[in-house]
């Protein structure tokens, strides 16, 4: 499906106590990079704005944490029809935005509904448990919420990534301060006018828009107890060092550097479209996306392997089977990087730089899938986050090898394998230095309740984002320990 990308400016206010209010800040303008126009324009929010909306927002809260859970659900099942209802517009929107084509956009969003699903489901879950603990005495635990929390997200995924934390965040009865990416702001404006729809209490969901400045005005501000993030590794680390500082929680998701492993035994229509979709989705820009795939044995046994990525991947059209990329510098620099990567030895076997640009969208970003050969495990190519449609190739001669290899690298987002040996694959499960691994699934993202999250670089912090292992994140545990009668007997918690 073609993407709608809107005719006019879009004026991306702040929504502060349920109002769309304008900034008094710098003005930022938002690119499509489907065509290079302006469709949307920002002033960013001042320090002394962001001060008094998360002042509001802690004052919002107080009331929003006497709410039972299952009232606050509700508000969760309306915000979900309606997301559902709006879901063709807003996978148009954010698309023409992130650069995505519509069939990801809608997907990104689903994703953040299985989330949102989650979230609603809490009130049917465990988050309290009493125990007679010894005679007349009774422990319990009740899950209590943070207070004010504040995420800050990226460009590739508007919705998904805030998606993430704001149904779990809510239900669990914080308040939500959001800072959406300056290059794609547009989104927040549909998730925050279906959350005012659904019935959400004024103040209790506040959007920030902005720059660094105003990251760190979020950050700084006392009221702020948790700071989720998602980006890069070297801003991730950034905000987990200046919320820490201050006391605060802080989980921050940074980038990766993602290995598959392609056995000769693997089903090679499966590996094919597998590996091909997963460095060529959403154009590369995404944090698990594969951009090293460790090749083991043979090259003669694996050669239909590398022939069917080949030709999944040539055969994907340009603004409607693969997106653009975010920014004209990026492309720039994706083009250089191939260019680097050749010059130190790498083969070229599919050339993005000769892409063309789709009919009518040639000021556009584009840039096609690239697949290198024979790089050299250390170099650019091989460790370094390209962030685009490229996936470089390094030839081992066994398991053990790639796995050394994969290990090598600082970041710990995901690994997959391809393979149809489950002694092989168990193998690669264990020695993969990934919070996240695949088995014939060259994206292991996972579903809810199962939770999302990498190690190493990857993130800064404890716990993941979302599911069961998010909970304590979003939320205190209070322990209670209640005696109301004197008991004959003694022991020692007498």
């Amino acid at each position: 499906m073609t993407i709608k990308i809107p005719a006019e400016i879009i004026s991306c206010q702040n929504f502060i106590n349920g109002e769309f209010v304008k900034g008094s800040g710098e003005k930022i303008q938002v690119i499509s990079p489907y065509n290079g126009k302006i469709i949307g324009e920002f002033n960013c929010a001042s320090r002394n704005a962001v001060d008094a909306t998360i002042d509001a927002a802690a004052i919002a809260q107080l009331s929003w944490a006497e709410v039972p859970m299952k009232e606050r659900t509700k508000v969760m099942f309306n915000f979900r029809n309606i997301l559902i209802r709006d879901m063709d517009e807003i996978a148009h929107l954010k698309s023409a935005e992130s650069g995505k084509n519509f069939d990801e956009g809608k997907a990104g969003l689903m994703k953040g509904i299985e989330v949102l699903e989650y979230a609603i489901a809490l009130q049917n879950m465990d988050l309290g448990g009493k125990v007679e603990v010894s005679r007349g005495v009774s422990c319990e635990y009740r899950r209590e919420p943070v207070g004010v929390v504040a995420n800050i997200t990226p460009f590739n995924f508007p919705a998904m990534v805030p998606m993430w934390t704001i149904p779990i965040a809510l239900t669990l009865g914080n308040a939500y301060i959001w800072k959406p990416s300056e290059k794609t702001p547009l989104t927040s404006l549909k998730i925050a006018s279906a959350l005012k729809e659904a019935g959400l209490p004024d103040g209790l969901f506040q959007v920030l828009q902005g720059t660094k400045e105003t990251v760190e005005a979020i950050i700084d501000h006392k009221a702020v107890k948790a700071i989720g993030f998602v980006g890069s590794t070297k801003i991730a680390k950034a905000v987990y060092d200046r919320g820490t500082k201050e006391g605060k929680r802080v989980l921050a998701l940074g980038g990766a550097k993602n290995h598959i492993v392609l056995l000769p035994d693997a089903n090679a229509d499966m590996a094919g479209v597998g590996i091909s979709d997963s460095f060529t989705g959403c154009a590369g820009q995404r944090c698990m996306a594969a951009s090293v795939l460790l090749v083991v044995g043979n090259p003669e046994d694996t050669k239909k392997h590398i022939e069917k990525i080949i030709n999944r991947a040539s055969s994907l059209k340009l603004g409607s089977d693969m997106g653009a990329i975010i920014t004209k510098a990026q492309v720039a620099f994706l083009k250089e990087a191939i260019t680097r990567a050749e010059t130190a030895g790498a083969k070229i076997l599919l050339d993005g730089r000769l892409a063309v640009a789709p009919k009518g969208m040639e000021e556009g970003n584009w840039i096609g899938p690239t697949i290198l050969d024979n790089v050299q495990p250390g170099s650019e190519a091989a460790t370094v986050e390209l962030f685009g449609p490229i996936i470089s190739i390094i030839r081992c001669k066994d398991i053990s090898e790639a796995m050394k290899i994969e290990n090598s690298v600082t970041y710990g987002n995901a690994c997959s394998v391809f393979t149809s040996n489950g002694a092989l694959a168990e193998k690669v499960i264990r020695m993969a230095s990934t919070g996240m691994v695949g088995v014939n699934v060259g994206v292991p993202v996972p579903r809810e309740p199962f939770s999302f999250g990498g190690i190493n670089a990857s993130k800064f912090g404890h716990g993941d984002i979302t599911g069961q292992h998010s909970l304590d994140f979003w939320s205190n545990i209070k322990k209670v320990t209640v005696k109301w009668e004197k008991q004959n007997d003694n022991n020692w918690m007498s």
